[in-house]
């Protein structure tokens, strides 16, 4: 693999991992449109390549919204000693505790269906569901929400989580059907937007830790190719910490009209190219 692909994969990656247009998706769609085979026959390579650009965003992501998982993180282990339980729990320590529970759900169906669910020879499936969850995503943002991350409860964690765990299907969108559902649950743009990112931050560290102890560590990257994997976490942890800087302050003033139709013409484009090719 060269630099120049890692970097662009990086910055695909980076940027639909937060905006609600699908990372797997894309991650699959770019190599198919540019005929790019880096990693055929070797899926640890690509199973590591994939981890590397996960770990690049999390940092990305981490670093933007260091002060909030410090917050949570301090308050739902302070939680854990009776003393600080006198009078329930603080909302940080809810929220804390409940961005934990809202992964429950797409960890276990990740663990049983995400090699299924990745298979390369369903584009058709990548476009289907790309434009159908954008249009779900445009009209649950038509919902009226003024519900803000400090209400969570636990039902919208719950369901929030389940919406998560179709995300494994590429196309789907972590991001896209996270906000969707935190929508119809009645949060606001950029509270949803919050919850979404916030929520996923442990999936993708769980995520990325299971599949590093899955492939036996990275001692199995090519000499030759280090370059390229540094590259492209690089990229991915500056457009991650990009894509969410940047949405949240789009969303203060617009919708996601234009992520939807963006999806639904993706989704049109695919098949043009399938039926040509």
């Amino acid at each position: 693999m060269s630099i120049f692909r890692a970097v662009i994969l990086g910055i695909v990656q980076g940027l639909t991992e937060f905006l609600p247009i699908s990372s797997s998706g894309h991650l699959q769609l770019v190599p198919w449109l540019f005929d790019w085979k880096d990693f055929e026959g070797n899926q640890d390579l690509a199973n590591a390549f994939d981890i590397a650009l996960h770990i690049g965003t999390l940092v990305g992501a981490v670093a933007y919204f260091w002060s909030d998982i410090l917050r949570y993180l301090r308050a739902g282990v302070g939680s854990l000693s009776p003393a600080n339980r006198t009078n329930g729990l603080s909302t940080d320590a809810r929220v804390g505790w409940l961005l934990i529970v809202a992964t429950i759900p797409a960890g276990i169906t990740g663990v049983f269906l995400e090699e299924v669910l990745k298979s390369d020879d369903k584009i058709w499936l990548t476009a289907t569901v790309l434009a159908v969850f954008g249009v779900v995503l445009a009209l649950a943002d038509r919902l009226r929400g003024e519900r803000k991350v400090d209400s969570f409860q636990l039902k919208d964690a719950l369901a929030i989580g389940i919406g998560q765990a179709l995300a494994l299907q590429p196309g789907v969108s972590r991001s896209g059907i996270t906000i969707t559902v935190a929508r119809i649950l009645k949060f606001d743009r950029v509270n949803a937007a919050r919850l979404s990112f916030l929520m996923s931050l442990p999936i993708i560290a769980g995520a990325g830790l299971f599949k590093y102890v899955d492939i036996g560590g990275l001692n199995g990257i090519p000499s030759d190719m280090k370059a390229a994997f540094a590259a492209g976490m690089i990229a991915s942890a500056i457009t991650g910490f990009l894509a969410v800087w940047g949405l949240l302050k789009i969303l203060a003033k617009a919708t996601f009209n234009g992520f939807a139709l963006y999806r639904v013409m993706a989704a049109i484009g695919i098949f043009i190219v399938l039926f040509v090719r």
